[in-house]
């Protein structure tokens, strides 16, 4: 039923009935006809194998910007059964397929090369599909717009793919894009930067949480400590301790006080390794939570009853 008819205009009943035979809404206390001459949108043919499905389906695949054509083009000769061709027609069959080749325009033979790619690094950071969506539309939109120049490819890639997992709050470090995509640091940082700037792409500050089940699960922390952590964080934000810190440090230091108040001692080598900062790091965002947030009463007392060393 059309999710626009929430009730009768007659009577204001709620009590709808959709036949769908003859494509009318019918009001069940009225008897109105609330609409006619729907629309059935599903498909009106039946298919028992694979093989019966394609001879019928008129329809391909939904549109994707992971292909350079958007999944909207054709290669001559894709499943061609070159057996049956004389060798005067399977020549001009090889002829036609290398010129569709090489009459590609610039941005489609970089976008075969560059999507490619992307698609290799999201999915050595097990990226979700829909984020792979968006860092393609990304680069796509950056290529048009000729960002990529005087710009190795793969730096835009990951600038363009950690672009994407900030805006649909997917956690991946700077640290992490490097490592999988071989690009430094701070290359990656710079792209994204003028990448989301040029694109005029708004994209609000890492939300230090997001990080916490991820480093929670590496080190092994139980849910409670978790919890605990993500607590801190909520009055870390309050007294604005997270402001102008990175995310990473904050999250892992709260979750190493967390677990420090749970008597599940992990050591600072331990945090850093998992959220990709130093020691100096985690012991001063350390020791700013216990300050702040009167923490250190809490640590002395369990220290006092024994519960941690």
């Amino acid at each position: 039923m059309a999710d626009y008819i929430k009730k009768c205009p007659e009577c204001g009943g709620i009590n709808l009935f959709w036949n769908k035979e003859k494509g009318e809404v019918i009001c069940k206390d009225c008897g109105l006809v609330v609409e006619d001459k729907m629309v059935d949108f599903g498909q009106e043919w039946r298919e028992f194998d694979a093989e019966g499905g394609d001879k019928r389906r008129r329809a391909g695949a939904p549109t994707t910007y992971t292909q350079y054509d958007q999944g909207l083009g054709t290669e001559v000769g894709g499943k061609a059964d070159l057996s049956k061709l004389g060798a005067k027609s399977r020549n001009k069959f090889f002829r036609l397929r290398k010129w569709q080749y090489r009459i590609s325009t610039a941005i489609e033979r970089n976008l075969k090369l560059a999507l490619s790619e992307l698609k290799r690094v999201a999915s050595y950071l097990k990226l979700p599909r829909s984020v792979e969506e968006e860092s393609a539309r990304i680069y796509t939109l950056a290529v048009q717009r000729g960002l990529v120049r005087g710009r190795s490819m793969e730096s835009v890639v990951a600038g363009a793919l950690y672009a994407a997992c900030r805006r649909h709050e997917v956690p991946r470090t700077l640290d992490e894009l490097s490592e999988a995509s071989g690009i430094e640091k701070k290359e990656i940082g710079r792209t994204y930067r003028f990448v989301t700037r040029e694109l005029g792409i708004s994209i609000l500050p890492s939300n230090p949480a997001d990080y916490i089940p991820r480093f929670a699960s590496a080190l092994k922390i139980s849910p409670e400590a978790q919890s605990k952590s993500i607590e801190i964080l909520e009055k870390a934000q309050k007294e604005e301790l997270t402001s102008g810190r990175g995310p990473t440090g904050i999250a892992a230091a709260a979750l190493y006080v967390s677990a420090l108040l749970h008597g599940e001692k992990r050591t600072q080598r331990e945090v850093a390794d998992v959220a990709g900062v130093t020691e100096v790091t985690i012991r001063n965002r350390y020791k700013e939570l216990l300050e702040e947030l009167k923490l250190d009463r809490e640590i002395k007392k369990l220290k006092k009853k024994k519960i941690i060393a």
